[in-house]
């Protein structure tokens, strides 16, 4: 009896271990591929930028297959597939970005929480961004409830607010959209994240700009 108490703790300890690196590896290649989005989000363009969205791409597919039950991976495959459509731009964007919604939506099934809702952020984005019906799907009511729920999950983000502030400006509500870029402005750094969140903030800060500006029209 003595002998199975001993190998059952030693298992447990032995299991905790495990765990515990496997977590810490998670959080590792998770912050890998957030810097590297930021990198070639914010530092590159034209060719090399789609490039580097290529290779981001083969990058988090990896992270996905490594982590099928996570909801962090699905979010980031949809932000860099949404992203590389953006830099390609045109009909060719158009795979990217439905495969970037189908990765949203996976996320939303397994955690909608994950990542303080970026899901609902990013998918939302995806919606007001991208043509409608007959060419894709995009969807303003649609985008507009999916930003809500990004916000109502995370108030203080600056990315909820930076991006339904880019709705509200686009659908010409400047001084809604002025309030939730001075939210973002407000927002809690991401100490971990620094390249993101400087070129997040100059965003908000041009977007406040030509807010500002049609505000005295």
């Amino acid at each position: 009896m003595k002998n199975y108490c001993l190998t059952l703790f030693f298992g447990l300890l032995m299991s905790q271990s495990v765990l515990a690196q496997t977590s810490v590896s998670f959080d590792k290649e998770l912050l890998n591929i957030q810097h590297e989005w930021a990198r070639v989000n914010y530092t590159l363009a034209d060719d090399a930028q789609e490039k580097g969205f290529e290779a981001l791409v083969n990058q988090v597919k990896a992270f996905q297959s490594a982590y099928p039950e996570r909801a962090e991976p699905f979010v980031w495959y949809g932000i860099i597939e949404s992203s590389y459509a953006g830099a390609k731009g045109g009909l060719g964007a158009l795979s990217h970005a439905k495969q970037a919604k189908k990765w949203f939506e996976k996320a939303l099934e397994i955690d909608e929480s994950a990542l303080d809702g970026s899901a609902y952020t990013s998918l939302g984005v995806l919606y007001h961004k991208v043509p409608g019906w007959p060419i894709a799907f995009g969807d303003d009511d649609e985008a507009k409830a999916l930003l809500e729920k990004a916000l109502a999950m995370n108030p203080t983000g600056i990315d909820p607010n930076y991006f339904y502030a880019e709705f509200l400006f686009d659908e010409g509500q400047y001084e809604k959209a002025k309030a939730h870029l001075l939210l973002a402005l407000q927002a809690p750094a991401r100490p971990e994240r620094p390249l993101a969140d400087e070129s997040r903030r100059a965003e908000v800060q041009t977007l406040l700009a030509k807010t500002e500006s049609k505000s005295k029209k």
